[in-house]
């Protein structure tokens, strides 16, 4: 089997990093794989894991009716069977240019938090939580499977090394480091990123030898640079240290007692054996553990609004100085998330549910005449939603990430079961990985 890759982009993320990993999965069982995508920091690490590239224009509309046209020549080109589209951009570029012309099958993968309406309904779709497969087969999706994100846990693994790191950045062997590894936006990531330097500032102004580190980079930064100075001002020391991007993060995570996070980032630090408070947004954080677990394999490494121990800054220190007050507590619940990632997020896992969907993509090919009719409600629907999207800018209240827009995520999250669990999604594990003993 053939298959085209095409990332939404090629920035440091975690649903284009997931592209990669699971491209270089899909080779590693045998088939034949290219990816089509910009150039950009991840760049280096395809090169290195030899896939072969084939560039796209990095400066485009969205999406690019001559980026669709390239795609349809690779694929008549190199005989492609399957293009695995990551993000709407790609997906309606996919099908529009090649789910209607050619005989390859498309496959699409959402990542984002939630599933933009315009999508095309007929075509396989995975989605990275149960709720949002849920509301995606609700919308009128035919075809939704649960693909979580996927982590590598063999790169990914309590054995990395982290003490030169934390030599680098002069924090001592007493010091207890909680980190941050994300893209610093204003959607979903600056209101966790401002309420950790507020509450480590706070534990550090009572004495408690503390240290954030704040990993990655991204237009929200003169923000986060800004409290971060406020705060290291008043602790009179430099209690919180952005390190900037770094293409492999895996001493960072390495180097901490405690992953702050949410999505892809909150997995990683898992495989690392680090206790997890995860972050959303409109205050909400939460402590990992095999109570809270079932709920984040529902909903998503992500919240919104209050979580057990209320909101804010005051809720995310609470979780910190539980899990920082007891060294065995952060070992078990350290250990615990690792299990959990062994056991449900593998990249062997997701590779091979992958290499399913794309088969049964293969085998199950609707008729020329529906795909049609989708393509024409595809189309219509993104036109009214380009017009709201120019009013918005506008008007000045335009989301800069629109599939990670607070709304859209909500309604995600506050829908009721409607759609039946998948047997997996359905089946919980924590009781029993909880059980486990680490290897």
């Amino acid at each position: 089997m053939r298959a085209l890759i095409y990332p939404h982009s090629m920035e440091l993320g975690g649903s284009q990093l997931n592209a990669l990993q699971l491209a270089e999965a899909i080779r590693d069982l045998g088939h034949d794989v290219i990816v089509a995508s910009e150039t950009g920091p991840l760049l280096e690490r395809m090169t290195k894991a030899g896939l072969r590239h084939i560039v796209i224009p990095q400066h485009r509309a969205r999406p690019s009716p001559h980026v669709g046209q390239l795609i349809r020549s690779i694929v008549r080109e190199a005989a492609i069977d399957v293009v695995h589209a990551y993000e709407w951009p790609p997906i309606v570029e996919a099908f529009l240019s090649v789910g209607l012309s050619t005989h390859a099958a498309v496959v699409g993968t959402v990542m984002s938090m939630s599933v933009p309406s315009f999508l095309p309904r007929s075509i396989p779709l995975t989605v990275g939580t149960e709720m949002i497969r849920r509301a995606a087969v609700t919308a009128g999706h035919q075809d939704v499977t649960l693909l979580e994100p996927p982590v590598d846990t063999k790169s990914d693994h309590p054995r990395v090394d982290g003490t030169n790191f934390r030599l680098a950045q002069n924090i001592g062997p007493g010091d207890i480091v909680i980190a941050m590894v994300c893209r610093l936006v204003p959607n979903l990531k600056l209101e966790g990123l401002l309420s950790a330097c507020d509450a480590v500032g706070e534990m550090a102004l009572e004495d408690q030898p503390v240290r954030l580190l704040i990993i990655g980079d991204g237009p929200a930064r003169p923000s986060v640079e800004a409290r971060a100075a406020r705060t290291n001002a008043l602790v009179g020391r430099k209690t919180i240290i952005l390190v900037g991007e770094m293409s492999d993060p895996r001493p960072g995570y390495a180097a901490a007692d405690v992953i702050v996070g949410q999505g892809g980032s909150a997995l990683r630090g898992m495989a690392f054996g680090k206790p997890l408070v995860v972050i959303g947004e409109d205050g909400f954080s939460e402590l990992l553990t095999p109570e809270s677990a079932p709920t984040f394999l529902q909903q998503g490494w992500y919240g919104l609004g209050r979580g057990s121990r209320g909101a804010g800054a005051g809720a995310l220190r609470s979780a910190l100085e539980t899990i920082l007050a007891s060294m065995s507590l952060r070992q078990e619940l350290g250990g615990f998330g690792r299990r959990l990632v062994e056991h449900r997020f593998s990249v062997a896992h997701a590779a091979r549910t992958i290499e399913q969907t794309y088969l049964h993509a293969l085998r199950s090919k609707i008729s020329r005449r529906r795909r049609l009719a989708d393509a024409g409600r595809c189309a219509a629907s993104l036109a009214r939603y380009k017009v709201q999207r120019r009013y918005q800018r506008w008007m000045g209240s335009a989301s800069a990430e629109d599939d990670n827009d607070r709304a859209r995520i909500s309604a995600v999250l506050s829908a009721k079961a409607i759609a039946p669990q998948s047997d997996r999604a359905a089946s919980d594990p924590t009781s029993e990985i909880s059980r486990q003993t680490d290897s």
